[in-house]
């Protein structure tokens, strides 16, 4: 199993009011630029939130929200201190709760 570490947020904080597309552009342009495979997604409505054991988490969260999700737990520790109102932790997939880590339950 690989263990995921995740940020999460209101869509409309990350994806509006956080110039969160330039951070994930430039990691990405970096990565390539290093030979890295890509260690990190933007997911909107990440269906691992419908696991029982993040049933307290998804309490936390607002209705239309979405996670950056990473197998790099430095990058989220990284994106924790420069985002203040994002809720952080980390799962283990895939697992018999959550087989796809990075599938999502929106359909945009």
């Amino acid at each position: 199993m690989t263990v995921y570490h995740y940020i999460l947020a209101s869509q409309k904080f990350l994806l509006e009011e956080e110039p969160l597309e330039e951070v994930l552009v430039e990691r990405t342009r970096d990565y390539e630029e290093k030979g890295k495979d890509i260690d990190f997604w933007l997911i909107k409505q990440p269906a691992f939130l419908e696991a029982p054991e993040m049933a307290a988490v998804k309490a936390k969260c607002p209705p239309t929200n979405v996670a950056i999700l990473s197998t790099n737990e430095q990058f989220i520790t990284w994106l924790k201190l420069r985002l203040e109102y994002v809720l952080v932790g980390q799962f283990e997939a895939p697992s018999d709760t959550i087989s796809d880590p990075l599938a999502s339950l929106s359909t945009v």
